[in-house]
């Protein structure tokens, strides 16, 4: 009996899953939710399926937490406890707001320095408009709180409707430091006000601290370098210290989960132990995109992938359709056309890259591609789905 055609490509599904707690059998309750979601809606599991389970539960599942009082320590310790600056952290109360907490707590004087017009993650100071009209330059120009609010105002961000220059400041005060706020987008500006520093950027991290070791400052210690091993028996991320930090209360941070290559390949096995088939899986956080609304470019974690099994390592492969219907087959159409353009993803190089035929497609890894398709289908507020199959990212037309 002829087999039939195929109409559907990539899906991606959110799983719904239990309440994940401190010391619970992570991979056991995956294999069994999506094998439970599967009899539940009727679909099948197939080799190269891919199971995404985000970072948040896997670190909640290994009660990777710290306190702040535990940060404050770990600053002391690594800071002096006297005048640090803080510079270039992102605005946020669910990723930095704890951990300036901490920071705050663990020094006399904070002097925050902000990059402008916006954070390393988008999130708008102020327009680049408002910049062009006082004539400010931000890559040189270094600006006061005061000279700050007497160009620009009190502004508040679009969609969360806080100023975060007040809240930052505010908080500081709270915890019972000193707090002197500046606004710069050079590193070495900070060193008129201090020589011992967190830099708190992300994805510019190693550059900023190269730049400030070469300009002369005493300590320079990033956000990868606070919360790096445990204080007073409190969770850490050997890799990545507070970066990819979130709130989890007033007064603690849930930390990125720690190793968990471990968890991916188990996972990996006891599906194909159920099903038969060789599944990938991935632990995911942040996915990368822009928002152009608020500008908002996400990814706020460290990386998108911090563990998946090795057949998600690389880049896609992948022919661009539109090219060959437009250029190499432009002269056929229906069947011949299909036929045409099937035979030429079946004849594909295992390698296209500075191929015409593949210009246009993403160049990005597969992990950041499939953790943002996860990211945004997850969403992060009550969906209840913190684990996301998706089936047939690896098919082609011919499939």
């Amino acid at each position: 009996m002829e087999s039939k055609e195929r109409r559907v490509g990539t899906v991606s599904r959110g799983i719904r899953c239990p309440i994940f707690r401190e010391g619970d059998d992570l991979a056991a309750l995956v294999v069994d939710s999506v094998l439970g979601a599967a009899e539940s809606d009727g679909f099948a599991i197939r080799d190269r399926d891919v199971i995404s389970i985000t970072e948040s539960v896997v670190a909640r599942v290994q009660g990777n937490y710290a306190s702040v009082d535990d940060i404050a320590a770990d600053v002391r310790a690594k800071l002096g406890g006297e005048t640090v600056g803080v510079i270039f952290p992102i605005l946020s109360r669910n990723r930095f707001a704890i951990c300036l907490r901490g920071i705050a707590k663990g020094c006399r004087k904070v002097v925050l320095m902000l990059s402008y017009p916006s954070d390393e993650v988008g999130n708008e100071l102020v327009s680049l408009d408002k910049l062009d009209e006082a004539g400010i330059n931000p890559y040189s120009d270094v600006l006061s709180l005061e000279r700050y609010r007497e160009l620009f105002g009190y502004g508040v961000h679009e969609f969360t409707g806080v100023d975060y220059v007040q809240y930052y400041g505010d908080l500081i005060r709270e915890c019972g430091a000193e707090v002197e706020i500046v606004f710069a987008n050079q590193a070495k500006a900070i060193l008129d006000y201090t020589d011992c520093i967190i830099n708190c950027d992300i994805h510019t991290r190693a550059r900023t601290k190269r730049i400030l070791k070469a300009a002369g400052a005493r300590i320079v210690c990033g956000l990868d370098e606070i919360m790096n091993a445990p204080i007073n028996g409190s969770g850490c991320n050997e890799q990545y210290g507070l970066l990819g930090s979130n709130k989890a209360t007033e007064e603690t941070v849930k930390l990125f989960p720690r190793e968990c290559q471990d968890l991916v390949m188990d996972i990996q096995a006891r599906m194909l132990e159920r099903t038969g088939k060789c599944v990938e899986v991935m632990v995911y956080g942040d996915g990368a995109f822009k928002d152009p609304k608020g500008k908002i470019w996400e990814l706020a974690d460290p990386v998108v992938s911090p563990a998946h099994t090795p057949g998600l390592v690389g880049t896609p492969n992948e022919l661009k359709l539109k090219y060959l219907a437009d250029n190499e087959f432009a002269s056929l159409s229906g069947e011949e056309l299909k036929e045409a353009i099937s035979a030429s993803i079946r004849a594909k190089d295992s390698d296209l890259v500075g191929k015409m035929a593949s210009e246009g497609t993403t160049p990005r890894q597969l992990t950041d591609l499939i953790g943002s398709l996860c990211d945004l289908t997850s969403g992060s507020g009550d969906k209840g789905t913190p684990v996301v199959l998706v089936q047939g990212y690896f098919d082609n037309y011919t499939n």
